[in-house]
Formats: C-alpha cells, structure tokens, sequence
C-alpha cells in the first residue's frame, strides 16, 4: 500500500498530564483518536498518528505504547518509552536499533489492529499484548500462523512474497534473528 505522510500537528491541540510516577508530559489517545477519526480521508484505508511523546488513554492508566480503533482505522503510537533515556538510561552503542525494532512492532502492531486483528493468544506473536517494556521486547516482530491468515484473508498477499519482503527489510535494518526465522520460514513454505 502506498504511504502518505501528512503534516504534524501540535501537541497543544490535546489534553496532556504529568505522569504521577514518572513525571514526563503525556497526551491523552482518545481526543487523539477523536481527531483523527474526523480527518480519515474516504479513499485512504487508516491514518496512524507516531509521536515522541507518552501517551495514557484514560486517567486510571499509568501509560499506554499505542492504540488503535479495529472499526475506525485510526491509531496511535509513541516511541517515548522505547528510547533508553525515557528511562534515564544512557544511551549504549547499538540503541538505535533496539529503538528501531521497538518503534518497528509498536507501529506493526497497531497498524495489524486496523486492519482487524485483536490481540492473540494463541501463540508468541506480534500480536500479543503488552504492559511492560519487557513483555513488549519479549514478542516477535512477525505474526504467528494463525494472524498470518487472518491478515492474508483481510488484505490478500502471497505469503512468500510478503516474507520476502520482509527478511530484505529486517536484514537492511540489521535485525538477525528475525531475517533468519524468515528465512526459514520461506525455505519450509517452499517445501510445502
């Protein structure tokens, strides 16, 4: 599907808060899901908000990765809490990759999410749902058989191509394990 940037719009246009435990500025995802729900355009299939702010979605919750709208194809996601410093960490050598793998599941998870898939449970899945950094880490960034077919059945693809063109994009971005589970996955496909 072809990708459109749209212009950035202020943070100000939104409630935010302080988070009471860690005292960064966060924004609530449900006035963002409100105006972006009034923008989606007729012939474009979902808008994603990204921001590098925290994000909460209602007053109870400490804090949220993403949101998205099964029905409404909107969403939203953050990179805050996936970069090291947000945490007050330094920065080691090799964080960008880690940050780009983190931004790289938050943004397919949410985006799977639109296109209908609810989170699973049935295998270890980018699907799966997260609370905390390390359950996020802890999910691969490919869906398990069973989403796979959903998806496939949503939007309609060839798996192999789809690998493919995945294990090129996962190696580029220096993401081993990952090329090497799609690879495998290609070779058993092709046996099948």
């Amino acid at each position: 599907m072809q990708v459109k940037i749209l212009p950035s719009v202020p943070i100000e246009n939104f409630p935010t808060r302080r988070n009471p435990f860690t005292n960064n500025s966060q924004i609530l995802t449900t006035d963002i899901l409100r105006f972006l729900k009034a923008r989606v355009p007729a012939d474009d299939f979902c808008v994603l908000a990204i921001t590098m702010e925290d994000l909460y979605p209602e007053a109870s919750w400490n804090f949220v990765f993403g949101q998205a709208s099964l029905r409404d194809r909107i969403g939203v996601y953050s990179f805050a809490r996936y970069d090291p410093a947000f945490y007050g960490e330094g920065r080691t050598s090799g964080y960008e990759v880690l940050l780009l793998r983190r931004s790289c599941k938050v943004l397919a998870h949410e985006t799977s999410h639109m296109f209908g898939l609810t989170h699973c449970t049935f295998f270890n899945c980018l699907m799966n749902g997260s609370n905390y950094l390390a359950e996020s880490d802890r999910r691969p960034l490919h869906l398990c058989p069973v989403c796979l077919r959903k998806l496939q059945w949503s939007v309609g693809f060839d798996a192999v191509a789809r690998y493919t063109a995945l294990e090129r994009f996962n190696r580029s971005a220096g993401f081993s394990d990952e090329t090497e589970w799609l690879k495998a996955r290609i070779r058993k496909i092709r046996q099948e």
